[in-house]
């Protein structure tokens, strides 16, 4: 069924996967394009199987500090000597993504594929990531079942669905035209970036394999098993979805290592009102500009407590150290475990990120969503037809925008009462499990169907 929602109820039928299987798991990108797989990658091996993860060498540490297995993929995360500039590019509107691909990504296609081709070695199943471009071709070259992976509903590009996209702002209000259009500027959309790819078919040329589909449309989705790792809540199922997309709502990585709350930040938050939190997640936060310095007036104007989390960009350390340039009420960390911290806030203010937003439901608190690029201004208005969210744009960010738009979220209790009711669907959704069926389903279909052709 084409866009099936996996129920957790199915992991209480008997599976009949085999246990055991190397599962290598590639992406990039920040921690939003990480933690979903570890945790599905921690759910295979309390089954039995033997995940891997396959990303950026950066991430080592991480990785193997709880106990997974890690192969290094190039591009690694930006160097510092060059970082912020990086960052600033990445994080632009309506140019971030086409930067990400064409300057971050494809100039490593050709490290990435040896990389990721080292990394799936007798390997059962590679599952990638939307930009990891190198793991089709390592699938189809070592001829490994492939299943593909969405992080967002905007990732679909459905003509069907009613999508804000940051290189095309007024393309949320062309739906009206139907289909039909939207399927025409789909193609123009598919045209015009198709040069971008070049460097995937020279190299899936050398290798003898045919000309690809459309690498970030068609192309980007396994034929056999495309899993969508976020809640129904966010997008239903389209008929133009890949016919194997399956629904398994998000998948929440909770790690022992990283949850306590340093002494510090658990004083503050035991010793008053909830607070607003602001965050920028693990990467606008590099191209924050003044974001925190205006988000700490905007609570001082609302006469509230608020969290700052400012990550380790070394213009924001000031904050965590000097007590004096903040206001009364207002503290800075550069990090905090959000499925700690979320569900202690009045209120949320945050980047859209499918990660952030994703702890943001789960915490069951309004947000002011202030979305910068990518899939971010998708994730924003699909926050705010929920109901649990309001938006301000980015340029108009400054204290008094904040201040009059969190005043606005925190008094009208419609926003509260949604986001309560977001909180119980997402506890009743289980995406771990529900993708760890789909995948141990998969392998053991593919498995009948080896055995069947002997």
């Amino acid at each position: 069924m084409t866009g099936a929602v996996l129920s957790s109820n199915s992991s209480q039928h008997k599976r009949s996967a085999e246990r055991g299987g190397k599962i290598v798991f590639t992406t990039f990108g920040s921690h939003g394009d990480l933690n979903p797989y570890l945790a599905i990658a921690l759910g295979l091996r309390h089954r039995g199987h033997h995940p891997v993860i396959a990303t950026s060498a950066s991430y080592a540490p991480r990785i193997r500090e709880i106990g997974l297995d890690f192969y290094p993929v190039r591009p690694d995360l930006p160097p510092k000597h060059n970082a912020p500039q990086v960052f600033k590019e990445i994080m632009g509107a309506r140019s971030g993504t086409e930067y990400l691909l064409r300057r971050v990504l494809l100039p490593y296609l050709r490290e990435s594929f040896a990389d990721l081709s080292a990394a799936v070695r007798d390997a059962d199943l590679l599952i990638s990531h939307p930009t990891t471009f190198a793991a089709p071709i390592v699938a189809e070259s070592e001829r490994i079942p492939w299943a593909s992976t969405v992080l967002s509903p905007l990732s679909f590009l459905s003509v069907f669905d009613t999508l804000a996209i940051a290189q095309a702002p007024g393309y949320r209000h062309v739906k009206r035209l139907g289909p039909g259009v939207l399927g025409v500027l789909r193609r123009i959309a598919k045209r015009h970036c198709l040069h971008w790819f070049r460097s995937i078919l020279e190299l899936r040329a050398e290798l003898g394999l045919p000309p690809p589909a459309h690498p970030i449309f068609e192309g980007q989705h396994s034929p056999d098993l495309v899993l969508a790792l976020f809640s129904v809540l966010m997008g239903k199922p389209q008929p133009d979805w890949p016919t194997h997309a399956q629904i398994t709502g998000f998948t929440f990585f909770d790690s022992s290592h990283e949850s306590a709350l340093a002494p510090r930040l658990a004083a503050f938050l035991g010793s008053g009102p909830p607070p607003i939190v602001f965050t920028l997640g693990t990467l606008a936060v590099r191209d924050a500009g003044a974001f925190f310095i205006e988000s700490a007036a905007a609570a001082e104007r609302l006469n509230s407590r608020a969290l700052l989390l400012v990550g380790s960009d070394p213009q924001h350390q000031s904050l965590i150290h000097d007590n004096k340039s903040l206001p009364a009420g207002v503290i800075a960390c550069d990090y905090a475990p959000y499925s700690a911290v979320f569900p202690r806030a009045s209120a949320i203010v945050h980047q859209a990120g499918i990660g952030t937003t994703a702890e943001a439901l789960r915490a069951g608190r309004p947000m002011l969503v202030m979305p910068c690029a990518h899939d971010q201004p998708d994730n924003a208005a699909r926050a705010v037809r929920i109901g649990v969210a309001r938006e301000i744009k980015r340029h108009s960010y400054n204290a008094e925008s904040a201040a009059s738009e969190l005043a606005a979220l925190l008094s009208e209790p419609s926003y509260a009462s949604c986001a309560a009711a977001a909180r119980q669907h997402i506890a009743a959704e289980d995406g771990v499990t529900s993708a760890c069926d789909a995948i141990e389903e998969y392998l053991s279909t593919r498995g009948k169907r080896a055995h069947k052709g002997r």
